[in-house]
């Protein structure tokens, strides 16, 4: 059996279409990703955290010729210039707190569909929840058409889980993904943090990514819940 080796290395993760798996638990979103037209020329794209709004977002980019920009890093003399190729807009309700930055996505947003251009936006909840504090921003966000990305079945659980360890140039057994599918916290988060906890076990004491080690990992953490209830 060949040895799996674990190195401290940067992960990398992998944006492209191909590396999307699709189920039915996000398969509309990809089919809206992947219309050549949307209503109003804008969505709004919703799902938690690491469930593939950032994915999809690049996917788009890479397709439509897009451009990707944090709502919490946009400035009001960009926008300009960004309004004349489509725009992805990430994070959204982050600037809800912030009273320039919606007055800039609001401007934004109107000068994006003058020209023509599509407007993506992502965040976690659905966009009558995104509660921007100006009102003629939320209802252009509640207009826009809405799809969300919905929590993980178990075959979405998996890829999810491969393709965070791959990110990290890991290759545990596959009895070591059904195990954890099978008995771990069923959302992304919960994927992100077992997988960097794994692997930062498996550096410590130089061993391999096993079923057991998984095993051990969830124990602990059940042990850790019932501690602080």
């Amino acid at each position: 059996m060949a040895t799996q080796l674990s190195f401290d290395l940067p992960s990398k993760t992998a944006l492209g279409r191909e590396d999307f798996f699709v189920s039915p638990a996000n398969a509309l979103a990809v089919a809206m990703i992947s219309a050549t037209s949307w209503p109003g020329n804008k969505l709004a794209l919703s799902g938690p955290a690491g469930s593939g709004k950032s994915h999809l977002a690049h996917v788009w980019a890479a397709e439509t010729g897009g451009r990707i920009v944090q709502a919490t890093d946009l400035r009001y003399e960009e926008v300009p210039n960004l309004a004349r190729t489509s725009v992805a807009i990430e994070d959204v309700p982050l600037i809800a707190g912030d009273p320039e930055q919606q007055k800039t996505l609001f401007h934004l947003h109107n000068l994006v569909l003058a020209e023509g251009n599509a407007l993506l936006m992502t965040g976690r909840a659905a966009p009558k929840l995104w509660r921007l504090p100006l009102a003629d921003l939320q209802s252009r966000v509640e207009g826009a058409h809405h799809v969300a990305l919905e929590a993980p079945d178990d075959a979405l659980l998996g890829a999810v889980l491969a393709k965070l360890f791959t990110d990290r140039q890991l290759s545990p057994g596959p009895d070591v993904i059904a195990y954890l599918v099978k008995h771990m916290d069923r959302s992304f988060e919960a994927a992100a943090k077992v997988v960097d906890e794994l692997d930062r076990i498996a550096l410590d004491e130089k061993r391999d990514i096993t079923r057991a080690l998984a095993v051990r990992l969830l124990n602990t953490e059940l042990e850790q819940s019932d501690a602080h209830d």
